[in-house]
């Protein structure tokens, strides 16, 4: 029970990487907020609710303030405070630069970036004044290495990992770590639509010869999480089974 008495916000935790970290962090004994956009969200949190859990879902977009506002209030109000934010909320709209549109360009930005902003800033005064707090946001190895018609999302997932020198930078001093994780190639609804015969030309990549699962970055989540990474502040942590690219 690495996160007992631990309250945790998950965005996008209804499903993939998300998912897979919202059913980890309640079996390590935290309550968790859902903060997804998508309505089955509500269906899981019920499901798990029925289970014995303490699980709380808002449907909300990381790209409206007012209602992110809202959702901590509530979050507090329900469950006394928030000690984690998992920022794991993201979108693609790949296209190559000549080919990428304004609108695609600003939609990744939106969530993937200016999301990730809203959500911490909002918590992280809440954290501040209770002295504690564990801040871990989804980066990813592209965001290291660069990705063929990915301009936008490597562009977020870059930036991640500068922001999160500087709020380890700014926000240590008040209890709070900020890490960030950079996932490789991982089986999730995001890749499926990725042909067969494309991914497995990416294994050779992969030296442990497989694509990750959600459940691979979850662990990563839950360690720079938990009170075992309390001197762990403004790291990458890279999880992609020592992928070449």
């Amino acid at each position: 029970m690495r996160l007992a008495n631990k309250v945790a916000v998950i965005t996008g935790g209804a499903a993939g990487i998300g998912l897979a970290t919202t059913e980890l962090f309640l079996k390590e004994g935290a309550s968790v907020a859902i903060w997804d956009v998508t309505p089955s969200g509500k269906e899981l949190a019920d499901k798990l609710l029925a289970e014995g859990y303490k699980v709380w879902f808002q449907q909300v977009s990381v790209t409206d303030r007012e209602d992110l506002t809202d959702a901590a209030t509530e979050t507090i109000a329900r469950f006394g405070k928030i000690d984690i934010l998992i920022n794991n909320a993201g979108i693609t709209k790949d296209k190559t630069l000549l080919k990428m549109g304004q609108d695609d360009w600003d939609q990744v930005l939106a969530v993937n970036l200016t999301g990730v902003f809203n959500c911490t800033q909002i918590v992280a005064e809440h954290m501040k004044q209770r002295g504690y707090g564990r801040i871990v946001s989804a980066s990813s190895n592209v965001g290291l290495r660069g990705n063929y018609g990915q301009t936008n999302y490597v562009a977020t997932k870059s930036a991640i990992i500068g922001m999160t020198k500087v709020w380890a930078l700014e926000l240590g001093r008040f209890g709070i770590t900020a890490n960030c994780i950079a996932p490789g190639f991982i089986e999730t609804q995001m890749t499926q639509a990725i042909p067969e015969e494309v991914k497995q030309k990416m294994i050779p990549l992969i030296p442990v010869g497989h694509w990750g699962s959600p459940l691979d970055i979850a662990y990563g989540y839950l360690y720079l999480a938990s009170d075992e990474a309390a001197y762990v502040n403004g790291i990458c942590l890279t999880i992609d089974g020592g992928s070449a690219r």
